[in-house]
């Protein structure tokens, strides 16, 4: 089975703060550590909301609003990696997949690069970066409605479209928050609570995917996790499994 786990942000990150070199260290030991143990799937951190978009459609009509922003619905229900050459780009995609899906929220924002923290040099010659587009949860997809087979196949197209154009790096979908788990950390303590979460207070400000036998055996990870980004919240999710 296939978990994520995201941790929050807060008002040092969204400033616009960079990682110290102490901490890059601590999250590279981790994801080192998982990797070994054969768990690690993919891993991202996310640029401050003041870099990205909010994205609101209510029957069929678009609503952008420029970062930064507050959280509002911060529980997802899925997400998309793309890789284009503006965040209007992002945008127009994402609005694609809105006219399939209907009324939704979607916020926008930079993924972390390794040139962003200074780890590695700018590609010559790189036109694109990547954007997180992120979809919020609803009544529906908490409750785990499936969308319509109108909706899955009209995605598919889109879903291959995006794919042949270079666009779409990955896109995953996440099982309702009554299947996951959220901990609370302060003082090197950790509380659990059991889903469904009540809509969180901070935004996302980057995740793990992780392969793990049982949601236990993913929840494992969970406080290592916590230490080595130094967050005081995070939720672990089943993904939902790929048709």
């Amino acid at each position: 089975m296939r978990f994520m786990m995201m941790h929050r942000t807060n008002a040092y990150w969204e400033a616009g703060a960079a990682p110290s070199l102490e901490l890059i260290a601590r999250v590279g030991k981790l994801m080192g550590a998982m990797a070994e143990a054969r768990v690690l799937v993919g891993a991202e951190g996310l640029r401050a909301s003041s870099q990205g978009v909010r994205l609101q459609f209510e029957g069929g009509r678009r609503t952008v609003i420029k970062g930064p922003f507050n959280a509002s619905n911060e529980l997802p229900a899925g997400f998309a990696i793309l890789r284009v050459e503006s965040i209007e780009e992002a945008i127009e995609w994402a609005s694609r997949f809105a006219k399939v899906m209907g009324n939704v929220e979607i916020d926008i924002r930079p993924v972390m690069e390794p040139w962003d923290l200074g780890i590695s040099p700018k590609p010559a010659g790189l036109r694109t970066r990547r954007f997180m587009a992120l979809h919020k949860a609803d009544a529906a997809s908490e409750a785990g409605v499936a969308p319509t087979p109108e909706q899955v196949a009209e995605m598919g197209c889109l879903i291959e479209e995006m794919t042949k154009a270079g666009v779409l790096v990955t896109t995953e979908g996440l099982q309702p928050s009554s299947k996951g788990v959220r901990f609370k950390l302060a003082g090197g303590k950790h509380s659990v609570i059991d889903g469904p979460f009540t809509e969180s207070k901070e935004l996302i400000a980057g995740y793990v995917l992780l392969e793990a036998g049982s949601l236990q055996d993913a929840v494992e990870w969970a406080p290592r996790y916590g230490a080595a980004v130094g967050c005081s919240e995070l939720d672990v999710r089943p993904l939902a499994e790929k048709s």
